[in-house]
């Protein structure tokens, strides 16, 4: 179902389900974690957090996020890497930015799921402390992954109105202690926010966990492209409000529970009666859930936008229900299961995981700041542009500064986990570009010149009827000198039909269209595919369709080049080469790009080999390993020392 333009009750619903789990999920630990900072509270300082919260909700989450960043769409596609894609032909070097935003946004995705489903489970404690969730949080963490595989429809209908019986729930316990202590309403006054941070010892300590309250914005802007800004918009405002009826109920009560444990127990089920605890630790496991696979089906999307923008190795991405947008990456979700896993066993109790939360996911808003800016810079007033630099630039610095704190506490992992995913997108990305650099190309007209000799040569054996070779050249009129080894040099290759099949990712996610060029009418053709970053190439299906087309249209006849099989009508074989560039030993690389070669080498055993993930059909595939380039030429001559007589 296609919501992204529609607006209705359905609609809006779905949205509920698939956008807001995470950041609707906040309200189970932010206040706990700000009351775990304060320690012993009195008015002032609850009012203070609580104004904190109001503020960082509607500067962040409201300005930046819901009225601003929803703008900056790629044909309806949101996340930081559709953003560099509108920005990589202008700033090529925006790659920095958006790497390191989407491996703090993975990382993220590593201990939000924890978090989330810890909060919940531990509302049970209530009933008795002595139950052990540590088994119970690990079996539904392991049970949420293990579903991957199967695709999530069934529970994705059920989301809307889960999460919709969630946001009810908490706006009403909240809504009631705010009318046993209306005066907290008074927290919406900035300068109790202000005093504060000015008055209290550790104010940044305040804000690395007032941060948690808008940790989910930026999967925000990344589920765009399934609901549309309209949904997204409308529905925010009625999520805010219930959002911030609990935080405003959770501070109301605190006002006549100044000495709370927040170490021991959640305020989040202490604004409840002791009969709901049980039915309120259910909704909120299964609004976890629902956050939990939000996060994890973010983290799919992000993996694939990477593959197609050459910032990952291409990966097996399987599509397990009908539903559009929904895939499924089993090496991702493998790394998430145990990442996750590793976490709860790490951290046990959902206090000590709020010291690792939130760091690094600060460090992915400033980056997509950073892209928003240069992308406005071209599209609205340059004043306008330089107030939300001046905004947002300083503000989310100040949050990265008051999460410091958490690194030696917990923060340490999700940096590390953050760094490790930046290195291997660094390394890969700008290990491609070493080798494409390497990549010689020649001019096609001397090259199509012996095609057509070989091709009329009946002393070589025919190798098929039509050869394809995928090739990177971008001019039409260019072929690399690996393929005309391939053909030439290795044993000689004769076809009745030659295609050159160049594949170009557009910045528009779902574009599908191809060019066709004839290089030699009957001899020689290459076709040219547009495919959006986020259309899976098929090229074997693909360029099935294209055959069906020229033979339509008269330009190409589908029939067998072998005159017994033509005669019966059977479709000319098709046969693909692919080549394997590699390096010879005789390439010298500086102290970096050794560096960056071997960390992509390493990576590239993760990969998935072209063949596949081309979807081409295996029983008609060549793989040739050809030396990329023209290696370094020795620095000496070697001299003959033996003289015939």
């Amino acid at each position: 179902m296609n919501i992204k333009n529609n607006i209705s009750f359905g609609g809006l619903l779905i949205t509920l389900g698939i956008v807001f789990g995470d950041i609707g999920t906040s309200p189970l630990y932010v206040v706990k974690a700000i009351k775990h900072v304060l320690g012993t509270s009195n008015q002032e300082t609850i009012f203070g957090g609580i104004s904190l919260i109001f503020w960082t909700l509607t500067l962040q989450t409201t300005i930046k996020y819901v009225i601003v960043t929803l703008r900056a769409n790629n044909k309806g596609e949101g996340g930081i890497f559709a953003l560099f894609a509108l920005l990589r032909k202008r700033y090529s070097w925006a790659y920095i930015l958006a790497l390191i935003g989407g491996s703090t946004l993975l990382a993220d995705g590593i201990i939000t799921p924890a978090i989330t489903v810890t909060s919940a489970i531990e509302g049970l404690r209530f009933l008795n402390p002595d139950i052990p969730v540590i088994p119970i949080i690990v079996a539904i963490l392991s049970g949420l992954f293990f579903m991957q595989q199967f695709g999530t429809r069934f529970l994705g209908n059920a989301f809307g109105p889960i999460m919709l019986v969630w946001f009810v729930v908490i706006a009403f316990w909240g809504s009631l202690q705010i009318m046993k202590y209306p005066e907290i309403l008074a927290a919406v006054n900035p300068m109790y926010s202000i005093n504060l941070l000015a008055n209290y010892p550790g104010s940044f300590l305040i804000l690395g966990a007032v941060f948690l309250a808008t940790t989910g914005a930026e999967a925000l802007y990344s589920d765009l492209g399934h609901c549309g800004i309209r949904n997204i918009r409308i529905t925010w405002i009625f999520v805010k409000i219930t959002l911030l009826l609990n935080y405003f109920g959770q501070g109301a009560w605190f006002i006549h529970n100044p000495d709370f444990n927040a170490e021991t127990a959640n305020p989040f089920f202490a604004i409840m009666p002791q009969w709901f605890i049980l039915p309120g630790t259910i909704i909120a496991t299964l609004a976890a859930i629902i956050a939990s696979q939000a996060l994890i089906s973010g983290s799919f999307t992000l993996i694939s936008e990477a593959i197609s923008l050459n910032l990952w190795p291409k990966m097996t991405i399987k599509y397990p229900t009908e539903l559009k947008g929904q895939m499924y990456v089993p090496f991702i979700n493998q790394f998430l299961w145990a990442a996750c896993i590793f976490v709860v066993i790490l951290f046990q109790k959902s206090t000590a995981m709020e010291a690792a939360y939130g760091l690094a996911i600060t460090i992915t808003m400033l980056m997509t700041t950073s892209l928003l800016l240069l992308y406005l810079r071209r599209r609205t007033h340059v004043f306008f542009v330089i107030l939300m630099g001046i905004v947002y630039i300083p503000l989310e610095s100040i949050f990265i500064y008051g999460n410091l704190n958490k690194f030696a506490h917990g923060g340490w992992f999700t940096i590390l986990a953050a760094s490790v995913l930046a290195i291997l997108m660094y390394s890969w990305y700008n290990g491609r570009k070493i080798k494409n650099s390497l990549m010689k190309f020649m001019p096609v007209e001397k090259f199509l010149k012996i095609l057509k000799n070989i091709r009329n040569d009946n002393t070589i054996p025919k190798f098929a009827t039509n050869l394809i070779y995928l090739t990177k050249a971008d001019k039409k009129y260019e072929i690399e000198s690996t393929i005309n080894y391939s053909i030439l040099d290795k044993l000689p290759k004769r076809a009745d039909m030659y295609w050159f099949i160049h594949i170009d990712i557009k910045d528009e996610p779902y574009i599908c269209e191809y060019e066709v060029t004839s290089l030699i009418p009957g001899v020689a053709t290459r076709i040219d595919f547009r495919l959006g970053f986020r259309i899976e190439p098929q090229v074997n299906l693909l360029f099935r369709q294209v055959l069906e087309d020229l033979a339509k249209s008269g330009e190409y006849s589908q029939d067998s080049g072998y005159p017994s099989l033509k005669k019966f009508k059977i479709k000319g074989d098709c046969r693909y080469v692919i080549i394997d560039r590699i390096l010879t030993q005789e390439h010298e690389f500086n102290l970096r790009e050794r560096f960056i070669m071997l960390i992509s080498n390493i990576f590239a055993y993760f990969a998935i080999p072209d063949p596949k993930s081309y979807h081409l059909d295996a029983s008609n595939i060549v793989v040739e390993k050809v030396p990329l380039g023209e290696p370094d030429k020795l620095n000496q001559r070697i001299k003959r020392i033996n003289v015939m007589q």
